[in-house]
């Protein structure tokens, strides 16, 4: 069942209930069931009987929308003050004639680790075929799609960029085109400064500490693996309705850890790149984390970059998650290796910089346009 919200101006957003096979019985145990929000641009429907959505009629390039962290794609539908949500602005930008209609997906890859990163993890869901295997097929044969990667792309911000960046890289076949706003990147600045306060607030689910005085820390340092505090703040933070800022930051550490350090044979699943006690780097366990970052993947995914028809990077050089610098590095990795991309720099942060598509938009449908 698909319920409607249709405007003549604004287009018509189709919701689908789309039961998943890939997420089936998830480490994380999350719904496998979700729901599937799908834009069609103004015009989409004319000249079609309705409920034909398969019909014979104008086809059209597909965006994949890649929210961040904490988000869904349901999120970039809300009604919002002073702002467009997402299909208020395509469509605008459309009526201004800065691009044509295009199909717009908003799919749901939310997790109880509040989100992932839209690759494949055996500690959080096969993310990454989620969307290639299922949703993009999924949407090719329900809607009037151009059904090649030359017309399909995806944009994201934050978390959302990463994916899209690295899909471009990794699953290159499906994408013709990407757009990363402010991508998670450079790791050593955008995740190393928040893990001070991650150990402090999971220092509060240690074991109960003994009597004030004199302590013996543990010689041998540890190994990353979950001594039972991190499933004892799990537990407390799944119980609560409200999360703290730093209960936020936190979640968010041990999603990336689960992303980028899954090991079945831990707690868990999922190892941190950190010793619980003393705070000291485990340089084993920060090497899995680096294999996952964009700046160091150029080159072993230049091929596949190259084919893409645009790549467009931004970031705001206010970013308080230090991203900027990142951007600027793989900016400057993709002009080494030769690979054609658009990157620009905003005088603005992290936060709500949706207008930022604006620009990546336009340059998405150019890139995919029939």
């Amino acid at each position: 069942m698909a319920r409607k919200r249709t405007n003549p101006v604004t287009g018509t957003t189709v919701v689908l209930e789309h039961d998943s096979r890939v997420l089936a019985d998830n480490p994380l145990g999350d719904p496998h069931i979700r729901k599937l929000a799908i834009w069609l641009p103004p015009g989409y429907d004319q000249g079609v009987a309705r409920g034909s959505r398969g019909a014979r009629g104008r086809r059209y390039p597909v965006l994949f929308d890649l929210v961040g962290f904490t988000g869904s794609g349901h999120a970039h539908l809300n009604w919002r003050p002073f702002d467009e949500n997402v299909p208020e602005r395509a469509a605008r930008l459309i009526h201004e004639r800065k691009m044509g209609p295009c199909i717009v997906v908003f799919p749901d890859c939310f997790t109880c680790l509040g989100g992932n990163q839209y690759v494949n993890s055996p500690a959080i869901g096969r993310y990454a075929d989620y969307l290639t295997r299922e949703l993009v097929p999924h949407v090719d044969r329900e809607f009037r799609t151009l059904a090649s990667r030359e017309h399909r792309g995806c944009f994201g911000k934050s978390s959302g960029g990463y994916g899209a960046i690295i899909h471009g890289m990794q699953y290159a076949k499906y994408w013709g085109a990407i757009a990363d706003h402010s991508g998670d990147a450079y790791f050593d600045f955008c995740y190393l400064p928040d893990w001070p306060r991650t150990l402090n607030e999971l220092d509060r689910y240690r074991k109960p500490r003994r009597r004030p005085g004199r302590q013996v820390v543990r010689a041998r340092r540890g190994d990353g693996a979950d001594d039972g505090r991190i499933r004892r703040f799990l537990e407390a933070v799944w119980r609560k309705e409200k999360l703290n800022d730093a209960e936020v930051h936190t979640l968010m550490e041990l999603a990336m850890a689960a992303t980028y350090d899954p090991d079945p044979r831990a707690p868990g699943g999922f190892r941190v790149p950190f010793d619980f006690d003393t705070g000291e780097l485990l340089p084993r366990r920060w090497a899995k984390w680096l294999a996952h970052d964009p700046i160091h993947l150029v080159g072993r995914y230049a091929r596949n970059l190259r084919t893409l028809a645009g790549i467009y990077v931004d970031c705001g050089w206010r970013d308080q998650y230090h991203l900027h610098y990142g951007a600027r590095i793989l900016s400057r990795q993709l002009a080494a290796h030769g690979i054609r991309h658009t990157y620009e720099e905003f005088d603005d942060t992290h936060s709500s910089i949706d207008y930022r598509m604006d620009v990546s938009l336009p340059f998405l449908y150019r890139a995919l346009k029939p």
